[in-house]
């Protein structure tokens, strides 16, 4: 099954829950009550104002582990998302950053999360964190392993980094999807809350429209009421949007409600 079909339209929004800092990270504030509190608020909050889907991440645990994030941090998040995926019902993906895809795919597996994200999924990309190394071969098989109904998304030439080599972004989607396995592709701009570039957008969906079975093209970042028409028009079949939904469109505020059927508005008409 095409990852879009189970969102049941054909313009997908998927809004982000952005966990604060969790228990050992340098913000955490010594209240997990909140951590959960504030998690299914944003999360109720973009059910309510129309989302087709929900990704939750812990973006407040900057610095970063670059790949394999600890065990306590591991059973966090597992809470988190167990919570979520049990106070909505539109599909849940997980994000552990950097980019420990072992770890995400295994909480989706458990909390009956529908998909994942995969930051760097094949080659190589020089972050703030290393130079980071794609693990497809190893994640791919730990699905299958654990037997996980879990899809994978995985971006090309991903935020906040610079890819290792001179690959084209649609060579690379290529390899993410024929040779990785992706089930799907993010695009994104540079950084969190960046406007991604529609031509990159483009490339990436004409590249892997031409194939056998086409795999479907997300933007992820920079999305607006004002642009997501554009990326729809460019060729992306669903978008991940963040720092839009949020109060006065800063990353870490809590999500707003109006700001969320904004966005989905303009999704819808479109459609």
């Amino acid at each position: 099954m095409d990852f879009l079909e189970q969102f049941g339209v054909d313009r997908p929004v998927l809004g982000m829950v952005h966990l604060p800092a969790l228990p050992g990270s340098p913000g955490f504030d010594g209240d997990r009550d909140s951590i959960r509190s504030r998690a299914l608020e944003d999360a109720t909050a973009l059910e309510a104002g129309g989302v087709d889907g929900i990704v939750l991440e812990n973006f407040g645990d900057a610095p970063f582990y670059p790949e394999d994030v600890p065990e306590h941090v591991i059973a966090e998040m597992t809470a988190q998302t167990a919570a979520v995926t049990a106070a909505v019902d539109v599909p849940v993906g997980v994000n552990v950053l950097r980019n420990d895809a072992e770890a995400a795919l295994s909480i989706a597996a458990a909390t009956g999360a529908s998909f994942v994200r995969v930051n760097v999924h094949v080659g190589a990309a020089a972050t703030d964190q290393g130079v980071l190394e794609g693990k497809a071969h190893e994640t791919v098989r730990l699905r299958e392993r654990i037997d996980a109904d879990v899809a994978i998304l995985a971006d090309v030439h991903v935020k906040h980094a610079t890819p290792v080599g001179e690959t084209s972004i649609e060579q690379v989607a290529l390899e993410t999807t024929e040779r990785g396995l992706a089930d799907g592709v993010i695009v994104s701009g540079v950084g969190t809350g960046a406007e991604t570039q529609l031509e990159d957008v483009e490339l990436v969906a004409e590249t892997l429209g031409a194939l056998e079975e086409s795999v479907p093209v997300l933007v992820g970042s920079g999305v607006t009421s004002r642009t997501i028409g554009d990326c729809f028009d460019a060729g992306a079949g669903g978008v991940i949007v963040g720092t839009a939904l949020k109060k006065d469109q800063e990353t870490t505020n809590p999500v707003s409600r109006e700001r969320v059927e904004a966005v989905v508005e303009a999704a819808r008409d479109g459609a």
